[in-house]
């Protein structure tokens, strides 16, 4: 119900993902919405320093690598050496057009976007830029930025984090990446296609650990294959910029003196300007806000979206996570929205994606689950393509067939893995490996693997 005693039924903070998904779903429901945004443009970290900029980067080097790699240029005496602008330089186009996209949406549906940091002044009033705006209810989706640890010098021209990493001027011939989470790892595959050595050291006993474990061991193979460095259960002791490069000394002893580094440890949320003691919110040590299952604050007015609240951290889920939260806040059903599980994409090189649970989960849970595999290398399309390095896995029920989880490492893992994904969330009998083995697919595709991997699978009940 609109109430007039206010400027906005909901108000947005932040116009990344979550702060999108959350607009458009109530200005859609007929609700009067505003959104603020502290970037001089819209799309938040997401459109400007994150997502958008590092896959476009990572898209102009694979592609690179993969140019200066076929049989035919490499005949032909074709050799050069990317620079880093030169690289880049399709990111900015992309991030324009993204942008101009998502300018659309706010101006088509009447949703005025406020430029600045929004401060809350008291339960239902913030201020951005120095004017006040009142709103029934409010969508927190500041987003995070990457966590700066004290007695790192990140003035430093040769030590980075993952938002000042996408403007490196020249092309290192040595990297450190410390942290290996998501971002750690797809930088330290991208640095090692550009022929970097690269170091990656993990504060943790394996790579990415909520993925499946012959997933992680494929990764950790192929990183390795492919000459990267991999050191796990290391802890920073201190991080000294020279002017010929950084030296990461360990608490294990060891020292690494690298061209530059790349820290990758942890984000923190974009929280501490918002003015949340006027309205009772506190945080946690990151500086994340903690919701219950409808996104609502401590606050029941105050929701919060997106990489702000932690994980899962995607942007593909926080755009459902506003859109659930306005659904909420418009009195919606919004369990049939949440009650899916969430993909992964990883873009290290190759590509990894998932979706529903592990062997490992499974197994504790003791469920009777069986296992199939398509090997890429076995596929013609990917013979064809010379993309060969990779896997599909499917787990699926013993004795109901249902899919249960699907598991991807290869070229294009993040859309092949909807196939599964679509499957998965249709209800019995649909949802069940005979989906795969009934179906023509065309040959020869990437998504034949799943009609090997599902007989590979049902041959092993027999």
């Amino acid at each position: 119900m609109i109430d007039n005693n206010y400027d906005f039924d909901l108000f947005v903070i932040g116009t990344g993902p979550g702060g999108e998904g959350a607009a458009m779903q109530a200005t859609k429901g007929g609700r009067r919405v505003a959104v603020a945004e502290s970037y001089s443009q819209i799309g938040g970290s997401c459109t400007h320093r994150g997502t958008i900029p590092s896959k476009a980067l990572r898209y102009a080097i694979t592609n690179t690598v993969k140019f200066l790699n076929n049989p035919v240029v490499q005949e032909m005496g074709i050799h050069f050496s990317p620079t880093m602008d030169q690289l880049r330089r399709g990111s900015q186009t992309i991030i324009n057009r993204q942008v101009a996209m998502r300018q659309s949406f706010y101006e088509r549906n009447n949703v005025p976007i406020m430029t600045g940091i929004a401060k809350f002044v008291d339960d239902h009033t913030v201020e951005v830029d120095g004017r006040k705006h009142t709103s029934s209810h409010f969508v927190i989706a500041s987003g995070t930025r990457p966590f700066r640890p004290a007695g790192v010098d990140f003035n430093h021209p040769r030590i980075f984090d993952s938002d000042t990493i996408i403007d490196l001027k020249e092309k290192p011939s040595s990297i450190t990446v410390y942290g290996a989470g998501v971002i750690g790892t797809e930088y330290a595959s991208m640095f090692r296609n550009l022929e970097c050595k690269v170091n990656l050291v993990n504060t943790r006993d394996q790579l990415l650990e909520f993925l499946d474990d012959e997933i992680i061991d494929a990764l950790s193979y192929h990183l390795r294959d492919q000459g990267v460095v991999i050191r796990h259960n290391e802890e920073m002791e201190s991080i000294q910029g020279v002017d010929d490069g950084v030296v990461l000394t360990l608490k294990s002893g060891k020292k690494i003196k690298t061209d530059v580094l790349l820290w990758a440890n942890g984000r923190s949320g974009n929280t501490e300007n918002l003015g949340l003691d006027k309205v009772g919110l506190e945080v946690n040590s990151r500086g994340q806000l903690v919701v219950n299952e409808t996104f609502q604050t401590a606050r029941p007015h105050i929701y919060a979206v997106g990489d702000v609240i932690g994980y899962p951290s995607l942007a593909s889920a926080a755009y459902t996570q506003g859109r659930s939260a306005s659904m909420h806040f418009l009195g919606e059903e919004t369990e049939k929205l949440l009650n899916h599980e969430i993909p992964t994409g990883i873009y290290t090189s190759p590509e990894i994606s998932s979706v529903g649970k592990t062997e490992r989960e499974l197994t504790a849970a003791k469920v009777p689950y069986e296992v199939g595999q398509s090997q890429f290398r076995s596929l013609a399309r990917a013979q064809i393509t010379g993309s060969t390095v990779g896997m599909l896995k499917i787990l699926f029920h013993r004795e109901t067939l249902e899919i249960l989880g699907v598991h991807c490492f290869g070229a294009n893992a993040s859309e092949i893995v909807h196939i599964g994904q679509a499957i998965m969330v249709q209800p019995a009998p649909e949802n069940t490996l005979k989906y795969f083995i009934e179906t023509t697919f065309n040959y020869p595709t990437m998504a034949e693997a799943y009609r090997v991997a599902a007989l590979n699978g049902y041959n092993r009940l027999f």
